[in-house]
C-alpha cells in the first residue's frame, strides 16, 4: 500500500462512531466514503432521522451512501470505482455478499463486540451478560461470506462488571475498538499480521434480541434473573406482570442476607414480607433464592426506586409477579 490507505467505512449505530472518528483522525488513512443504513423514523413524531454514523460523516464532509439493498449493482459499481484498500465494518447491520467482499485490495475488516468464536451474531454484548460471562472484549477479523466466521486478526479483553448493564458495557467496548481497528489496518498494510482460523468447537451464538427475550421467568435463579435484567437494558428491557399490568424491572440485586427465612412451599415470583423500603421476591427453587428489586416502573408510570413505589402502592404478602 503506497500513500494513504483508501477506506470505505460501513456502520450505523452509536457504537460505530468512535471507530469512524479514529479512522478520520488517523494520518495514514483516507475515509473516502461512508455506507450506513437509510434514515429511520425516530422519536414521538416518527420523523426520519440519520444514523449516528451518517451524522458524523456529513460533519466531516465525507460522502454517504445508504443502499436499500447491499447487492444493488449500482452501489457495487460505485464501490469498485473508489479503488479501495480496505472496507471497515463496525455494526453495519447486513452481511456483505462476495461481490462486495472482493472489492478492496487488502480485504474487508470487521470489528466484533465479543471474543470470537463466542457470540457470533447481532447481539453479542447482551448475550454475554445474560449468560453470566465474566470476560468479553472486541476482536477484528477478515470477513468472509458467513456470519462472523472469518479468520481472526487481533483482540482486546476486558472484565465484565458485576452490576454492569449492556448499555454500559457497549459504551466501554465502543471505545476499546478504535485503537484495535487502527492497529489492525496498519499491521495488515505492513504485512505483519497472520490471520488465524476460528475454532468451530467453541462457537456460540448471539441472535438479535426480541421483545419477549426480556420477560422474567421467576423459576430461574436469582443470579440468572439479575443477568437478564442487566443484559436486556435498555432494550427490550426486563419485564414481568403484577395485577394484570406490565412492570419493567430496571435494577436488582441478589439478596443473600436472610438465612432464617423459610422459603419452602413459596412459589417463584412471590413477594416476601413487603416493607416500606424493601421489595424482595422469591426466585428459583433453591433454599435461599431471593432477588431484591431496586428500581421498577409500573405500566404507564415513571421509573422509581422500590421504596418510593412501596410508599404509593400497597403490596400484600403473598402477591406474585408472573
Amino acid at each position: 500500500m503506497s500513500g494513504k490507505g483508501r477506506i470505505v467505512f460501513m456502520g450505523t449505530p452509536e457504537f460505530s462512531v468512535p471507530s469512524l472518528s479514529a479512522l478520520i483522525d488517523e494520518p495514514g488513512f483516507d475515509v473516502v466514503c461512508v455506507v450506513t443504513q437509510p434514515d429511520r423514523p425516530k422519536g414521538r413524531g416518527r420523523k426520519p432521522a440519520p444514523s449516528p454514523v451518517k451524522t458524523l460523516a456529513l460533519r466531516h464532509g465525507i460522502p454517504v451512501l445508504e443502499p436499500l439493498r447491499i447487492r444493488d449493482e449500482g452501489f457495487i459499481d460505485t464501490l469498485r470505482g473508489l479503488k479501495l484498500d480496505f472496507i471497515v465494518v463496525v455494526a453495519y447491520g447486513k452481511i456483505l455478499p462476495p461481490s462486495v467482499l472482493e472489492i478492496p485490495k487488502m480485504g474487508c475488516i470487521n470489528l466484533h463486540a465479543s471474543l470470537l468464536p463466542k457470540y457470533r451474531g447481532a447481539s453479542p454484548i447482551n448475550w454475554a451478560i445474560m449468560r453470566g460471562e465474566k470476560e468479553t472484549g472486541v476482536c477484528t477479523m477478515l470477513m468472509d461470506e458467513g456470519m462472523d466466521t472469518g479468520p481472526l486478526l487481533l483482540e482486546e479483553r476486558v472484565s465484565i462488571g458485576e452490576d454492569e448493564t449492556a448499555e454500559e458495557l457497549e459504551r466501554r467496548l465502543s471505545l476499546l475498538g478504535p485503537p484495535l481497528v487502527v492497529k489492525t489496518l496498519k499491521l495488515l498494510a505492513e504485512g505483519r499480521i497472520t490471520p488465524r482460523r476460528q475454532d468451530n468447537s467453541l462457537v456460540t451464538y448471539a441472535p438479535m434480541l426480541k421483545k419477549e427475550d426480556g420477560r422474567i421467568d421467576w423459576r430461574r435463579s436469582a443470579q440468572e434473573i439479575k443477568n437478564l435484567v442487566r443484559g436486556v437494558y435498555p432494550w427490550p428491557g426486563a419485564y414481568t406482570h403484577l395485577r394484570g399490568k406490565v412492570v419493567k424491572i430496571h435494577r436488582v440485586r441478589v439478596y443473600n442476607d436472610d438465612s432464617s427465612m423459610d422459603l419452602k412451599g413459596i412459589e417463584p415470583g412471590t413477594v416476601l414480607n413487603p416493607s416500606k423500603d424493601r421489595l424482595a421476591v422469591r426466585c428459583g427453587s433453591g433454599i435461599l433464592e431471593i432477588l431484591e428489586i431496586l428500581e421498577l416502573q409500573m405500566e404507564n408510570k415513571r421509573r422509581m426506586k422500590a421504596d418510593e413505589f412501596l410508599r404509593g402502592t400497597r403490596i400484600e404478602r403473598g402477591e406474585r409477579f408472573v
